[in-house]
C-alpha cells in the first residue's frame, strides 16, 4: 500500500498542469509572436525569485518543438545575476495559451496565459497551477496604469491575493 501511495504522489508531482478555478487559457495564441524577451512587472512571492529585481524571461523555439525558457534576475543582496534555464511544452493545442514548464528535470508546472494583448503581444497575465503563482509580463520594463489596474482587478476576481503582489524594480 505504501508503494502505491508513493507512486501516486510521484505521478501527481511530475506534471502539475492543472488550472485554478476560473482561469481559462487564451485562444488564438501565436507562439511565434510570444517568443523573445519579456520583463516581469509583478509577481506573487516565491523562494526562487525572492529578492530579485530586473527580472526577465526569454523564450526561444527548440528543435524538438518545445520552447526554451531563460529566467534572469539581479540579486542585490548577493550583487550578482541569477539565471534559471527550463523548457516548456504545450499541454493541449498549440494555439491555446496553456503550457507546462520545467526547470527541474521531470517536474512540470502549469504556465497559463489567461490574458494577452493579442493585437501587439505587449503584455501577458500568467498563472501557475494554483492561485499562489501569478505574473504580469511586458515587452518593456513598465506598463500603463490601465494595464496594471486591469491585471490587479482581473486577478483579484479570479481569487489571487493581489494584496501580496510584488512590483518588480527595473532601475
Amino acid at each position: 500500500m505504501r508503494i502505491f501511495l508513493l507512486l501516486l504522489l510521484s505521478f501527481s508531482l511530475i506534471s502539475c498542469t492543472s488550472r485554478p478555478e476560473g482561469v481559462v487559457p487564451i485562444k488564438d495564441f501565436d507562439e511565434s509572436r510570444y517568443l523573445g524577451k519579456w520583463h516581469e512587472i509583478a509577481r506573487l512571492d516565491h523562494s526562487f525569485e525572492r529578492g530579485l529585481s530586473k527580472v526577465t524571461a526569454k523564450y526561444e523555439l527548440m528543435s524538438d518543438g518545445g520552447i526554451k525558457v531563460i529566467n534572469r534576475g539581479f540579486s542585490v543582496a548577493e550583487n550578482k545575476w541569477k539565471e534559471a534555464k527550463g523548457k516548456a511544452y504545450f499541454v493541449g493545442k498549440r494555439d491555446e495559451g496553456h503550457l507546462k514548464v520545467s526547470f527541474f528535470g521531470p517536474f512540470y508546472g502549469s504556465y497559463i496565459i489567461f490574458d494577452l494583448d493579442q493585437k501587439n503581444y505587449q503584455y501577458a497575465f500568467i498563472s501557475g497551477y494554483n492561485t499562489s503563482y501569478l505574473w504580469l509580463l511586458s515587452r518593456t520594463p513598465t506598463v500603463s496604469e490601465d494595464v496594471r489596474e486591469r491585471f490587479v482587478e482581473k486577478s483579484k476576481e479570479l481569487g489571487f491575493d493581489t494584496n501580496e503582489l510584488i512590483f518588480t524594480e527595473h532601475n
